[in-house]
């Protein structure tokens, strides 16, 4: 939306007089240093005065103040359209020259919906958790009443406000403060949409570095960042490119893989809805290091905003030279397509990928060739995660020196983590690989709620592997963790209270990917749905001691045989779990019990007559009327017609309901 009256005659991205000479036809090399530090071809006080005004406007808005939203799929499944429309409502009625603009999401999801409001010479005020009602109280507080004190942080101290003192700076808070912002940077703080912000907080600097280079000297660089594919496999990303560079046969292809399936995983559809262009320049300087003029993008399907945010930013750079012939007079001519995937999980493995893009169904191939010798059309092609193509352009334009200072000897730099599940401030942290389970779980994510207690974490999405809590100060990288049983994946950190059966977490994971496997290769068709029968017989109280033994067995089969990475690690959430709560499975089969009352097959549902207040909510809402009421006027289940659905459990108000195991029922400890 623009403010009331706001007409913008020129942008960083025109020429500012006709003494520059740069246009799409004959593009100037320095036209990215230009947008922010020029005029660099002539010195004219009227067009680093214009250049100054414009980049006045992009940080406080037009007439000197704008409010940032963050519209992106996590903000807008709390409410934050509504926020926007409140806000857009309210400035027309009260005619307020002020500007309202879009951002992505910060990865704080506990705290949104939010805004930050900014106005020149005062702080920037970041406002959380905000409902409709609250804006036009806040906005008084801000503008009239220069009052930040109900902010929940600032961005920067400028000026003077009321209640300042009270109000940390971003940088201040904990949950902030022990992240190390890389390529998450931009995130929650640029119109993603706006490619003059994306250049004015250091945007393809990194590619016009790289178009002065050679192709080899950037991958050079990119193999002494030490930067690894943050994918899942870990490859070297510079050995990868060098690999493609070298193969013969023309063309050649790049593929950026937003093909984001894992349940639990956001990190890079946060990245690209917030941050896209920072992708299209990472797959740029990628197609030019190993000689490639076309690219593509290949989004998972479920993700439109992501897959919208990427193709805007596409025609953007097309309309601005920086995709297209001759990019910045560099002689380098390349364009990228942006492509929905098939919605199959199995997309997202590369070689499937592939096969996706020429049209085919979506069967992964046999291993060698690699796609970096025979990939796409049997073409060398390289294929990187969202994630590490971030990774690039960050690099390229801040040096590797910063980057290598992070991480661990084998990985360097940073990793963003999806932390989900059980824990008090779920969302996308960005740290430095190394760090322990414990610091991202607990330090960030805040632990557990309160009333529960952390079982475990799920590393590396559904084929990933369960560890324990009594292994939390593990570091977490790749090595570390496939030693352990899991493994890095894209990032999604799944948090398990204690009211979870491990036994059912790894049956509810390999319910997933054996619904998602392409059924191309027998072990992980028939090996996935035979380990799921297995459980499933364990869970409904129906297992032997000789199915732990065929578990572990079929489970290193299908790992060790399967085509693709889906069946090779598929088995992890069993191998785990046999591993490190192989007493929870003896008890189901040996003791007869669910040790986490979970199972439908050992538990039943009582209600403590002595709590019961007699509302009758269980037998209202029970769907097979299994409860009725007592001579006393109180409620008792009928425990042969109970279908054990948890209702009466999850409705009851002052929790007389209870879940026991059977086998205290027929021993009486708790009666009904």
């Amino acid at each position: 939306m623009k403010a009331k009256g706001e007409v913008i005659l020129w942008s960083l991205l025109d020429k500012c007089c006709e003494k520059c000479k740069h246009s799409k036809i004959n593009p100037c090399p320095d036209y990215i240093e230009c947008r922010v530090k020029g005029p660099l071809c002539h010195d004219d006080q009227k067009c680093k005065e214009l250049r100054k005004k414009r980049i006045e406007e992009l940080k406080y808005g037009v007439h000197g103040s704008k409010i940032r939203i963050p519209l992106s799929s996590c903000t807008l499944a709390t409410g934050a359209e509504e926020i926007y429309n409140k806000f857009k409502e309210y400035i027309l009625e009260k005619r307020l020259d002020t500007e309202i603009t879009i951002s992505g999401c910060f990865g704080l999801d506990y705290l949104d919906p939010w805004f930050e409001v900014i106005m020149k010479g005062y702080p920037a005020a970041i406002y959380v958790k905000v409902k409709g009602k609250d804006i036009p109280r806040i906005l008084d507080e801000y503008f009239e009443k220069k009052d930040v004190s109900n902010a929940f942080a600032l961005r920067y101290r400028t000026g003077k406000a009321k209640g300042e003192e009270k109000v940390p700076l971003l940088d201040e808070i904990d949950v902030w403060k022990k992240q190390r912002k890389w390529v998450s940077r931009n995130c929650g703080f640029i119109n993603p949409e706006s490619l003059e912000e994306y250049i004015l907080s250091g945007g393809y600097s990194g590619l016009s570095r790289s178009l002065k280079m050679k192709p080899e000297e950037v991958i050079e660089t990119i193999l002494k960042s030490g930067l690894r594919g943050r994918g899942g496999a870990g490859f070297p990303t510079g050995l990868k490119w060098k690999i493609t560079r070298t193969q013969p046969g023309n063309p050649k292809y790049v593929i950026a893989n937003a093909d984001e399936g894992d349940p639990g995983a956001f990190m890079n559809r946060l990245l690209a809805e917030s941050d896209p262009f920072r992708i299209i320049e990472g797959l740029t300087i990628a197609g030019y290091s190993i000689g490639a003029s076309h690219g593509y993008i290949f989004v998972r399907a479920e993700k439109p905003l992501m897959a919208s945010r990427l193709k805007k930013a596409v025609e953007e750079a097309r309309k601005y030279g920086l995709l297209g012939e001759n990019i910045l007079g560099s002689g380098f001519s390349f364009d990228i397509d942006v492509i929905l995937s098939a919605g199959a999980f199995v997309c997202g493995e590369e070689t499937a990928m592939l096969s996706a893009i020429e049209g085919k169904r979506a069967w992964p191939r046999q291993r060698p060739p690699y796609p970096a010798q025979q990939g796409l059309w049997g073409q060398p092609t390289a294929i990187n995660n969202v994630e590490t193509l971030a990774h690039v352009a960050t690099i390229m334009s801040y040096g590797l020196e910063e980057f290598v200072k992070l991480g661990t000897e084998k990985t360097k730099g940073t990793k963003m983590f999806c932390v989900t599940g059980s824990v008090s401030r779920p969302g996308v942290y960005e740290v430095p690989v190394g760090v322990s389970i414990r610091y991202l779980v607990e330090e960030l994510a805040g632990g557990a709620p309160e009333g529960s207690s952390i079982k475990a974490v799920q590393i590396g999405g559904p084929s990933g592997g369960c560890i324990p809590k009594d292994k939390f100060d593990l570091p977490i990288d790749y090595e570390t963790l496939q030693s352990a049983g899991a493994i890095m994946g894209s990032g999604g950190i799944v948090v398990i209270n204690d009211n979870n059966c491990m036994v059912d977490v790894a049956k509810f994971f390999l319910t997933f990917t054996s619904a998602e496997s392409c059924g191309k290769c027998f072990p992980c068709r028939i090996g996935l749905r035979k380990l799921l029968d297995i459980l499933d017989k364990i869970t409904s109280g129906n297992g032997s001691e000789e199915d732990i033994i065929v578990l572990r067995q079929l489970a290193n089969s299908v790992r060790n045989s399967s085509l693709c990475a889906l069946g090779g690690t598929a088995p992890n959430p069993v191998l785990s779990t046999l591993r490190y709560f192989g007493d929870e499975y003896e008890a189901h089969i040996r003791d007869g019990v669910c040790p986490a009352n979970v199972c439908k097959a050992f538990i039943t549902y009582t209600i403590d007559q002595e709590v019961c207040i007699a509302c009758g909510q269980c037998a209202m809402n029970c769907p097979v009327g299994a409860i009725s009421k007592t001579s006393s006027g109180k409620y008792s289940v009928d425990y042969d017609r109970c279908i054990r659905c948890g209702t009466c459990f999850i409705i009851c108000p002052v929790n007389a309901v209870q879940k026991v195991g059977k086998k205290e029922m027929v021993r009486g400890e708790v009666c009904g």
